[in-house]
């Protein structure tokens, strides 16, 4: 079946791949005009690990705000800040190991999150 996308491309689907590391909007992005009309193994591999872990960063990242600011206000505690500093950080380090394994065309898992993603989400 032939379609006119405009993203579709004689790759390997390691565009799609990086697109989806670009937040929720490269994501569905990458999932919609990229990978509905050509699936692959290294597309279907990062959707996954990187759909994983934009939900887990943002949860982190809100819920750790959520905790750390009213400590902050009710204790003084200025320092809970970098608490959530280095949580982003560490995720933006992640990101990167992400990115990087995308750009190279290689299926390789993010740290903490990129094996359990690929059973999290049979339908992708």
């Amino acid at each position: 079946m032939e379609t006119n996308s405009p993203f579709k491309t004689a790759d390997n689907g390691k565009n799609a791949a990086i697109v989806s590391y670009f937040w929720f909007i490269g994501w569905l992005i990458a999932y919609f005009a990229m990978y509905k009309d050509n699936q692959t193994e290294l597309s279907r591999y990062h959707l996954k690990q990187t759909l994983l872990f934009h939900l887990a960063s943002t949860v982190l990242s809100w819920g750790l705000s959520l905790f750390l600011i009213p400590l902050i206000f009710a204790t003084g505690f200025l320092d809970a800040v970098y608490i959530l500093r280095i949580v982003q950080i560490g995720l933006f380090v992640l990101w990167i190991i992400g990115l990087i394994a995308a750009i190279q065309g290689e299926k390789k898992p993010i740290p903490l999150i990129g094996e359990r993603a690929q059973t999290m989400f049979p339908s992708i």
